[in-house]
């Protein structure tokens, strides 16, 4: 029998074997009795065992992985007993463990907040066995009725966690890759890259599979007998995203596994992909993550995407025989259970349409704590009810599969909390079950798509084949009917409560184009074309960073001013997917009179431009709000106009090729900053920052950082928001950059990093001079902000070319590799 099914099993039958312990903590906290000498046998029930594929390349090795053991930090003094707490939300059929699922015991391990993330505690697996685990809870309350199950103190609970807890993600062991250690796009001869900094940081971010990718660790797995654990152990080695993210994750791999290509480790992609398969055939369906507490929820369906990406750089169509079939089960888990009828009132069709939707009603046990105070916070001033407590679990946890977690884009009232630490007031408003997603169905459009394609490369099944092409037909007419808004040129989501699109616009609008759907208006004319990808160019010549995950600051770390290494690529494959009668056109010029909000068509943002977040300047102060002024990062030179860190111009390009490259250049340059300023460096070209600096940024003992999220402000600081702090690692983050470095070297530059206080001499292309840099960077606000006496920018009128020239004299003086120059 696998690993992967005994222990997975071994946990339901440990649970169903604890339901004499159970009743002292499944309902409602109320007075109970238990005997705290209760004996409880486990027994096993039916095995069975997982197929499996094997790859033909040469499998990974293992080696002992270093395991985190987070100490526990209590929040009061260790003597205080812990706040009261409210009733226990219901057991959940799909978690049954009495340990790591909703119950007393995790309830109560939240409210102590021994650790700073609810993820750390469910990911500990027990010293001893599951019944030891819960009697010595019991125990430390000293009474065989509990009536209580506050009645304990942070000092005892901090004690227990100690002693019946291992090490977080124990049972993963580190893979040794295969020993192909310099795929073709990165050497001489054959690569395409064309800047020495960014080959030789791409080298480096090619190394970093090495410290993601895992195996389960077989000797130290816990049954469900010996001892108990969330971990889902998977038969073959995958990638993980990093930080708290330490088991395989559903729609990160995507990412993933395009970097893997890239990286050539294509055994590596193949395991990933037979991971997913296994569960398919164990769940029919794929789990958010692995990890019994996802077994409720899935993610972006990308399964059909990593698939044909995968055959596409391989040719190995063998892989299909199991793939195929194993698709069709995925879609028509979708099918089954999140897609609903929606009558459309702009053409009376009903179509059939997917959405998240999980059947939870109770706290996520990785997010604990958060749920639980989302639902009864002590600010809320009219308490919940139970039902009304159920209804929000529910849609935390649809939030989490949507893979956007949190986000304002599914609120009711996405100002209600303001730009705000304070998170709670706006996840109340979540009506994630209410939305249908743009995104979501443009994913099962394509999947649909792709899986026809396949059969006929295949030369399978052409009626299945058939069946998909026409499958893949309605739901791009139901995509152009249902979110399709043709007068202001962009998609947004369906609000089955409004029954109308909203107006939230999100990165979202581009997964139509990425799945290859283009609408009439926009496929027939240049202007529309330009006007729907209008929001990419505004964002380019306003902000410094990358394309946010919306336009409004709420605090939520889906929302502004954070950038997503997924949208930046889906954004990218977008402006390539569109038909080239609508781009040869060049990028049209700003001036005085034309800034880059004003080719936005009105209302596509829904907000007023003075709603828009401002980008804030390295002098302190803030850029102007409104008008060409905003627009701080535009650039003109004899082969065209171009941004800031978006590469050089070239005479005839095309308007989607200069969209593409300028946010090419710029995700590489946030990327690549962030890691520089946190202690990355490459030998021989481009040395450590010093300590001082490095001091500043709490990196003296990196060696430079792979974030999970970006900034649209700034291109050398990470994202911020949300329920943990930022993670780095990171899996699609190196994707994401692997994949561009392949695909766009020849027009990548080496990025201009502002902000770093120090001077640093590099070998031939190289030296860093901070001050000079500020200063250029300075010039460059100044530039963009020349006014004339009416307090109109004076974009290309003779004073500014004066202004310019003086602007670029000061240029001249800073390193070449600064600013682009290859």
């Amino acid at each position: 029998m696998t690993g992967f099914v005994k222990a997975t099993v071994g946990v339901v039958a440990a649970a169903l074997a604890l339901e004499s312990v159970r009743a002292a903590a499944v309902a409602q906290l109320e007075p109970r009795a238990i005997s705290l000498t209760t004996k409880v046998t486990t027994s096993h029930t039916a095995q069975t065992t997982l197929s499996t594929s094997v790859s033909t390349e040469a499998p990974t090795t293992t080696t002992p992985l270093e395991v985190s053991t987070s100490v526990p930090s209590p929040t009061a003094a260790l003597n205080a007993t812990l706040p009261a707490q409210s009733p226990l939300a219901a057991k959940q059929a799909w978690c049954p463990s009495e340990i790591f699922c909703n119950g007393a015991l995790l309830q109560t391990i939240n409210i102590a907040q021994l650790y700073g993330d609810a993820k750390t505690f469910v990911d500990k697996p027990t010293v001893g066995t599951s019944n030891a685990t819960l009697l010595d809870f019991y125990a430390l309350y000293n009474t065989s009725v509990i009536s209580n199950y506050s009645a304990v103190t942070y000092g005892a609970l901090e004690t227990y966690v100690e002693t019946d807890y291992q090490g977080e993600g124990l049972e993963l062991e580190a893979g040794t890759l295969p020993s192909n250690t310099t795929p073709a796009f990165l050497q001489p001869g054959t690569t395409s890259i064309t800047s020495p900094v960014i080959l030789g940081w791409a080298e480096i971010v090619h190394s970093y599979w090495s410290d993601l990718v895992r195996n389960t660790n077989t000797s130290t797995l816990c049954d469900g007998v010996k001892c108990e654990s969330t971990l889902i152990p998977l038969n073959h080695t995958f990638v993980v995203p990093g930080g708290r993210f330490r088991e395989q994750y559903y729609w990160d791999s995507y990412w993933i596994i395009e970097g893997l290509i890239q990286s050539e480790l294509y055994s590596v992609a193949n395991s990933s992909l037979q991971n997913f398969m296994d569960e398919l055939e164990h769940y029919g369906f794929i789990p958010n993550g692995g990890r019994i507490y996802y077994l409720n929820r899935s993610q972006p369906p990308l399964f059909m995407k990593m698939l044909y990406a995968y055959v596409s750089a391989t040719n190995d169509l063998s892989i299909l025989n199991r793939a195929l079939p194993l698709a069709e089960v995925e879609l028509n888990w979708w099918h089954n259970n999140r897609t609903v009828n929606v009558t459309s009132p702009y053409s009376n069709n009903t179509w059939e349409l997917a959405r998240y939707a999980v059947v939870n009603t109770a706290p996520r046990p990785e997010g604990f704590l958060e749920d639980y105070l989302t639902t009864n916070g002590p600010d809320l001033t009219t308490p919940y009810t139970e039902d009304q407590k159920a209804d929000l679990y529910a849609e935390l946890a649809s939030g989490a599969e949507s893979g956007h977690d949190y986000t304002a884009r599914f609120s009711s009232n996405p100002y209600v909390g303001g730009n705000s630490s304070d998170q709670y007031p706006i996840l109340r408003t979540l009506q994630v079950r209410e939305t249908i997603p743009v995104d979501l169905n443009s994913i099962l459009c394509k999947s649909s798509s792709l899986l026809a394609d396949l059969y006929t490369q295949a030369a399978q099944n052409s009626t299945r084949a058939a069946y998909h092409t026409q499958v893949a037909a309605t739901l791009k007419s139901a995509i152009l009917d249902i979110f399709w808004d043709p007068t202001k040129l962009a998609f947004y989501d369906f609000s089955v409560t409004a029954n109308a699109r909203n107006s939230w616009f999100s990165p979202a609008a581009f997964y139509p184009y990425w799945s290859g759907i283009v609408p009439d208006e926009v496929a027939s004319n240049s202007t529309n074309a330009l006007a729907a990808f209008s929001a990419v160019r505004m964002v380019l010549s306003r902000y410094n960073g990358t394309f946010p995950a919306s336009f409004v600051q709420t605090g939520l770390q889906w929302d502004a001013p954070n950038a997503w290494p997924p949208h930046q690529f889906i954004i990218i494959e977008a402006l390539q997917n569109l038909p080239a009668n609508v781009t040869s056109v060049a990028l049209p010029a700003l001036s005085s009179e034309v800034s880059s909000f004003s080719l936005v068509p009105s209302g596509q943002l829904g907000l007023d431009e003075s709603a828009l977040p401002i980008q804030p300047l390295l002098s302190g102060a803030n850029a102007t709000g409104t008008g060409p002024g905003a627009d701080i990062n535009e650039i003109d030179s004899s082969n065209g106009t171009t941004v800031v860190n978006g590469g050089d111009p070239v005479v005839g390009e095309a308007w989607n090729a200069v969209l593409a490259r300028e946010l090419a250049n710029r995700y590489m340059s946030a990327v690549f900053c962030s890691w520089y300023s946190t202690g990355g460096s490459i030998d021989g070209l481009l040395p450590r920052l010093p300590d001082s600096v490095l001091n500043s940024t709490f990196s003296l003992n990196n060696t430079g950082n792979m974030f999970e999220k970006e900034s649209m402000f700034d291109v050398d600081i990470a994202g911020s928001g949300g329920e943990y702090t930022v993670q780095a690692g990171f899996g699609w983050t190196n994707g994401v950059t692997l994949w561009i470095a392949a695909n766009f070297g020849s027009v990548i530059n080496t990025p201009s990093c502002p902000g770093i206080n120090t001077t640093t001499t590099t070998s031939t292309d190289a030296s860093i001079d901070a001050a000079a840099y500020r200063r250029a960077l300075i010039g460059r606000q100044m530039r963009s902000n020349i006014r004339d006496t009416r307090g109109r920018a004076v974009r290309g009128k003779p004073e500014r070319k004066a202004m310019a020239k003086k602007f670029f004299k000061l240029k001249s003086t800073l390193p070449s590799w600064m600013w682009g120059k290859k």
